[in-house]
């Protein structure tokens, strides 16, 4: 019972908090939505949303079971919300006003100096997909289709599957996420980032300076449209077939290569500019090779191998704006949000559970969950005293609040 009452603090310190730093009442009164007929008001079903995804519940009817609280349920406006009208609120919620919310808590945080660059000086946005979830039974509108064929049996099914573009900005201590755009049906990886970052490039045109990418984004539209709103680039280059890879493993033989060490990994590099290989983009380009050597210790024979592996990239920052070494790490660092901000949004934050199966719903819950990681980051980040976060983890933290959403009303203090 100490625990729990213990933990009750953290739900209510995190709420107080994002309403003293972020306005966060006034905000969620902005939210918008389509519906005709409003019994509701749209800021208790997002309110209700939001607590949800605090709480890392992942349920709607976990959400509906914990209303018994006071606390929570009067912060969130007094009002029962059922689970099946959070599904209809939310499919039909103006998901840009919820990008709005994001994007003024992000305005603050910087305001507040929160968010330090993580290297040169420099701030990253890294972009790369994710598939949600697949089905071979429900589908909605908006529902990617490919058939698929099961191991040992011939006969083809299909498939139903949700996609969606994410950007998030790489900050010393946090992977920022900052929006999400769903992939439409007959369109390629490639359109949807596209019209993610010209989004991004609007909302966000002062927020960074590099972007970090995969070999799928390495086109020449993609290029085109960074250069344009003078944005650099690093891209994975790994196609064969391109006459600008040829091109500068040709030079790599001949150029005398650069060995640093970093930790346990060797890394012999080749930087090289002026690359004009490259007939669709019409831009000069660096190419950048990083050969990668560690020693691993395999845990079944004991037996101590070296493990090489070889990264090449394609970029449009020149050298006397971004040094090799730190070329190289900021490469890596598109790395961050695979094992940071998508695992965790996934396996904590639920954010690939399907709350309902409509495309605006969705995209509605997946930015719900993303507004929610950045209220919890920084609130532990800014607010907790680091004796305090010494003592617990960022798990256990979350695990209290979910707590909080349990309790029964006789133990709430007064």
């Amino acid at each position: 019972m100490y625990t729990a009452v213990k933990g009750l603090n953290i739900l209510k310190r995190l709420l107080r908090y994002s309403d003293k730093i972020f306005n966060l009442r006034a905000l969620v009164k902005s939210v918008g939505d389509k519906r005709q007929r409003r019994q509701i008001a749209m800021e208790w079903i997002f309110a209700a949303g939001l607590v949800m995804a605090m709480g890392q519940l992942g349920s709607l009817n976990a959400l509906e079971q914990a209303q018994g609280v006071v606390y929570w349920r009067r912060w969130v406006g007094g009002k029962k919300v059922s689970a099946d009208a959070m599904g209809y609120g939310f499919a039909r919620t103006d998901c840009d006003s919820i990008r709005a919310m994001i994007r003024q808590v992000y305005s603050q945080l910087k305001r507040n100096k929160a968010l330090k660059p993580i290297r040169a000086g420099m701030i990253a946005l890294a972009i790369d997909g994710h598939e949600s979830h697949c089905s071979q039974k429900q589908c909605c509108g908006g529902c990617l289709q490919r058939t698929h064929k099961a191991k040992g049996n011939q006969k083809e099914r299909t498939e139903y599957y949700h996609r969606h573009v994410m950007a998030s900005l790489i900050f010393d201590g946090i992977c920022l996420p900052l929006d999400m755009e769903p992939q439409k049906p007959g369109e390629d990886e490639g359109r949807c980032a596209r019209r993610l970052l010209e989004r991004i490039l609007k909302n966000y045109p002062r927020a960074f300076d590099l972007i970090l990418a995969d070999g799928l984004y390495a086109r020449a539209p993609f290029f085109k449209l960074a250069i344009k709103h003078g944005k650099d680039v690093i891209a994975v280059l790994k196609d064969d077939r391109r006459d600008l890879l040829k091109d500068a493993r040709g030079l790599f033989r001949k150029e005398k290569s650069t060995v640093y060490q970093e930790g346990k990994v060797r890394k012999e590099c080749w930087d090289i500019e002026e690359f004009r290989s490259w007939d669709q983009l019409d831009y000069p380009v660096r190419v950048v090779c990083s050969r990668e050597t560690r020693r691993i210790k395999r845990q079944k024979t004991k037996e101590i191998k070296e493990q090489v592996s070889e990264w090449v990239w394609v970029s449009t920052i020149p050298k006397r704006k971004l040094e090799t070494e730190n070329f190289i790490k900021f490469a890596h660092d598109r790395w961050k949000i695979e094992n940071n901000t998508f695992h965790e949004m996934v396996n904590y934050w639920h954010t690939d559970h399907v709350y309902k199966h409509d495309p605006v719903a969705i995209e509605a819950f997946g930015l719900t969950g993303m507004l929610a990681y950045i209220l919890f980051h920084a609130f532990i980040g800014r607010n907790l005293k680091e004796v305090f976060r010494e003592k617990h983890t960022k798990k256990g933290l979350a695990r209290m609040i979910t707590a909080d959403l349990y309790l029964c009303k006789k133990f709430i203090p007064p």
